[in-house]
């Protein structure tokens, strides 16, 4: 940052600005603080860049990956400040050309569809206890046995949350020596992850340090909040709760013990036993809310009710118009306006397509 002290002008013909030891007349100086400003101008992303960076972080296939990057580098403002990220994109974009032409030239990309509410990604070493987890939450039967490895690829289950359904992909385990190629791309594109720790054995921590390890040496990461790198686009960071299982085995409250002393982790923790569904519940409610959604119901206009058995989902902040592209492309380019019923409007009050909506508002769409 270059700073320049200010002294009072004596009139625009005599100010002088004072930089260290050299004297600068004041057009010289207006000029560079006029190249300061440029240096640390603001990005300015528009809205549209983001719901295209919100997808680019979903995409679970090199063509998905492509697509979003094309379209943030389209939409990104075109100035000074974005000229490092414009640079980045770039390079990302090269780099999912080569990945998209190596998958078709393999015949297939793995792919899971997102269905539901939102994605949770099971992430953990061996015997963690990932597959008696969805067993628990969801009516999915996967093979649950006491040996390491019985999950050998992805596999999708749904999780029922009162009126909701969440899609809860299990994934095989992560060791110092192995890692499913899939499940990097199926962590960037989760809106949760869940990092499973066994303590029902006392290698149960090691091998939860190797889960880390292992991602921190790719461009996949862990924390708190889901976010790409502001230095770094490729840099992709997940929202993750840590989930220590099997609580109830013995002397598993001594190794959780030590897994906080040896591998501190600023993570939302949540102790279970999936097998005996300690802890379950508070678990399965906040997964729900970290994904930050709320529920929309629609109304057919010819219809008196509205469909209350199957809500739309968007993100806390979106609006009609995002409900409609939900329902159909020629929906929401068409769309007029609407009337909703629900919270900070009177019963049937007509809005346009950026009202933004709450949870359980019910929405007619009108063309």
């Amino acid at each position: 940052m270059l700073v320049i002290e200010f002294f009072p002008l004596l009139g625009a013909s005599t100010g002088r600005f004072l930089m260290g030891r050299r004297r600068l007349n004041f057009t010289e100086a207006v000029f560079v603080c006029r190249f300061d400003m440029l240096c640390t101008m603001p990005a300015n992303l528009t809205q549209q860049y983001h719901k295209a960076e919100a997808r680019y972080r979903q995409a679970t296939s090199p063509e998905e990956e492509l697509a979003c990057l094309q379209e943030m580098l389209r939409e990104i403002p075109k100035h000074k400040g974005t000229d490092k990220l414009q640079a980045e994109l770039k390079a990302k974009i090269s780099k999912a050309k080569e990945a998209s032409q190596k998958a078709t030239k393999k015949g297939h990309s793995f792919k899971v569809p997102r269905q539901g509410a939102g994605r949770v990604v099971l992430l953990g070493g061996p015997n963690a206890g990932k597959s008696a987890f969805v067993a628990a939450v969801t009516n999915a039967k996967p093979e649950v046995a006491p040996y390491p490895f019985t999950t050998r690829e992805p596999a999708p289950a749904m999780m029922p949350w009162e009126d909701v359904m969440v899609q809860i992909i299990d994934t095989p385990p992560i060791t110092a020596d192995f890692c499913d190629p899939n499940v990097l791309g199926l962590v960037r594109g989760a809106d949760l992850a869940l990092l499973l720790v066994d303590l029902a054995a006392d290698e149960g921590i090691d091998q939860c340090q190797e889960v880390l390890t292992y991602l921190n040496s790719t461009k996949t990461r862990l924390a708190n909040t889901s976010y790409l790198d502001e230095d770094d686009v490729g840099l992709s960071y997940t929202q993750t709760f840590l989930v220590p299982n099997k609580i109830d085995a013995p002397e598993a409250q001594d190794r959780l013990q030590l897994l906080h002393e040896f591998v501190p982790l600023d993570l939302r923790e949540f102790v279970i036993s999936a097998e005996h569904g300690a802890g379950l519940e508070p678990l399965r409610e906040a997964i729900y809310r970290a994904l930050d959604v709320v529920r929309v119901y629609t109304k057919h206009p010819n219809h008196k009710d509205p469909d209350f058995d199957r809500p739309f989902t968007i993100r806390r902040g979106g609006n009609v118009q995002d409900v409609a592209e939900l329902i159909h492309k020629d929906l929401a380019k068409n769309l007029k306006n609407a009337r909703i019923w629900g919270h900070g409007v009177h019963d049937g009050t007509f809005v346009k397509g950026d009202h933004v909506l709450n949870d359980r508002d019910i929405v007619e769409l009108h063309m």
